[in-house]
């Protein structure tokens, strides 16, 4: 008989207000497991790393920036190898999808999970599944190989294919099920992950030995409690060329206006990094800040205004942005797409034309405005060198935490160090820029532009509760990276003899506290596990 579901969080309290907000594991319904011990200690990629294995007990702190009086707060398990694994080599039989829109650095996670399991782990049977969730039913599969992987990185979009909707979860169950696939890696948004979360619980309800991990992906970086999702630096980066192509045009001519939207459907970290990034904006509008167009502090006001000092602006929209000021007639929010997200007008057409309405009717300034969309250009393209960086980094540490028998969890980064997390944190809210904070205000310097907030709606901003789990108050942090990993990506030799590993490993004594371990960049774990 089936053990019965339980759905609550799986929380650990210690003191000092300490809480760990684990993840579910094998041995939680299914006693008496076999463990192995784990094959990287007989690895060559991993002979010059001082330990092996990360401690049992590390966690990460969801919060870094505290006063001397403050609660340790909450903390999730550290991402990483363990010394026992609940899967031989020969016994794994893994598969892998994507679901949702498309992203930079897809392939490069699908690669690189391939690699993981083969060169690390000696796994040999590694499904693809195409076309989405619907994929799992549609019998629509490709064996992958580290062969057949390698050079999937340099191309955009995703081998597999990917589809929105198709979420049938006894179907999926049952394809897992029948298939004997025991680890399951799923790569896609918060939508695609609460899938998983209720493929993890189906799962678990029958009792099965299958690891269901996810991926997080979100070219919004709208996911909570992470530090940023994959694909993000890539589409900022790739966003700057449709700024400058938009400054080039509107510095051209007299009066010139470049129009530029980008993705950011409730989120407006896109436009407000890229803005950041680029300096030739004058004017960035994302979901979180409402604005207003006529009358004395609104946005026509500005665009006059900036035309008269420099004689050419450019405008940055987040795709989310001005939603309500889109007469009703032309509004398409109660019509949805496959995924359930809320179909929206296309702004950056909507201000267009606005803006060359006004200026028509005033007669007293001709301009030229030029509106640019690159949004399909960004999602398309591979990801850069910073983003297949991570993505490798990710793909990792999935694997090695399914080989732990770890379960019903995605695997990111938070404060700079890879965690697991329970589905129901990255799903419960949405990650949004904090207009009452540091980077926003920063933003504003930058261009010079108003907030176009009425003094209420300041206050009211200031009284919205703080995210949880941003770095500095709402900057996203940079990773440490995990470098013993990047050995073993490429599956090259390490080209030290015997001698020079023992020496290696004897120059620097191994950080044996976790405060200490978080203080360190190069990713070593503490000490072997008991």
């Amino acid at each position: 008989m089936a053990p019965e579901l339980r759905n609550e969080p799986k929380l650990v309290h210690g003191e000092a207000g300490y809480v760990l907000e684990d993840v579910p594991h094998f041995v939680d319904y299914i006693p008496d497991l076999p463990t192995y011990p784990n094959p990287l200690q007989d690895n060559p990629a991993y002979s010059v790393v001082k330990q092996y294995f990360v401690n049992i007990d590390d966690t990460v702190a969801q919060k870094i920036v505290v006063h001397k009086s403050s609660p340790r707060g909450t903390h999730f398990r550290r991402a990483g190898p363990r010394q026992k694994v609940y899967f031989e080599s020969d016994e794994v039989h893994a598969c892998i999808v994507t679901c949702g829109g498309l992203c930079p650095g897809l392939n490069t996670v699908i690669r690189e999970l391939v690699c993981g399991l083969s060169h690390m782990y000696g796994v040999s049977r590694i499904l693809g599944i195409e076309g989405g969730y619907k994929g799992f039913y549609a019998r629509n599969t490709v064996q992958l190989t580290p062969k057949s992987v390698n050079d999937i990185h340099k191309r955009g979009g995703t081998i597999l294919g990917t589809s929105r909707g198709g979420h049938d979860t006894s179907k999926i169950v049952d394809s897992i099920q029948d298939r004997r696939i025991n680890q399951v890696y799923i790569i896609g948004g918060d939508g695609t992950q609460k899938g998983a979360s209720v493929i993890f619980q189906e799962i678990r309800r029958r009792g099965l030995k299958v690891s269901v991990v996810g991926i997080p992906k979100t070219i919004d970086n709208d996911i909570a409690v992470i530090d940023k999702s994959f694909g993000f630096d890539t589409a900022v980066e790739e966003a700057q060329r449709a700024i400058n192509a938009a400054h080039v045009e509107a510095g051209s001519v007299e009066h010139g206006i470049g129009v530029v939207k980008l993705m950011g459907r409730y989120s407006g970290f896109i436009a407000m990094y890229a803005t950041l990034a680029s300096r030739d904006v004058d004017c960035c509008l994302i979901p979180e800040s409402p604005f207003y167009l006529e009358g004395k502090g609104g946005l026509y006001e500005f665009i006059e205004k900036r035309l008269k000092e420099n004689g050419h602006m450019v405008l940055v929209v987040a795709e989310g942005a001005g939603q309500e000021l889109i007469a009703e007639s032309m509004r398409s929010m109660d019509h949805e797409d496959a995924s359930g997200n809320k179909l929206l007008l296309d702004i950056g057409l909507w201000l267009s034309q606005k803006i060359k309405d006004y200026f028509s009717s005033k007669k007293k300034m001709t301009i030229n405005l030029k509106y640019i969309d690159p949004t399909y250009m960004i999602r398309a393209i591979p990801s850069n060198a910073s983003d297949n960086v991570y993505c490798t980094l990710l793909a990792q540490s999935a694997v090695h935490g399914a080989m732990a028998g770890y379960t019903g969890f995605t695997v990111a980064p938070v404060n700079g160090r890879h965690a697991y997390i329970p589905f129901y944190r990255i799903t419960e809210t949405q990650n949004k820029v904090v207009i009452t904070d540091r980077m926003w205000a920063r933003l504003l310097s930058s261009t010079n532009q108003p907030s176009f907030l009425s003094q209420n709606a300041i206050e009211d901003a200031k009284k919205e509760e703080e995210p949880a789990t941003q770095l500095l108050e709402g900057e996203n942090s940079t990773n440490h990276h995990d470098d013993e990993e990047l050995f073993s990506s490429a599956n090259q030799p390490n080209f030290l003899n015997h001698n020079a590993t023992e020496v290696a490993k004897k120059e620097e004594k191994p950080p044996t506290q976790l405060h200490e371990a978080d203080l360190c960049d190069n990713g070593v774990a503490n000490k072997p596990s008991g």
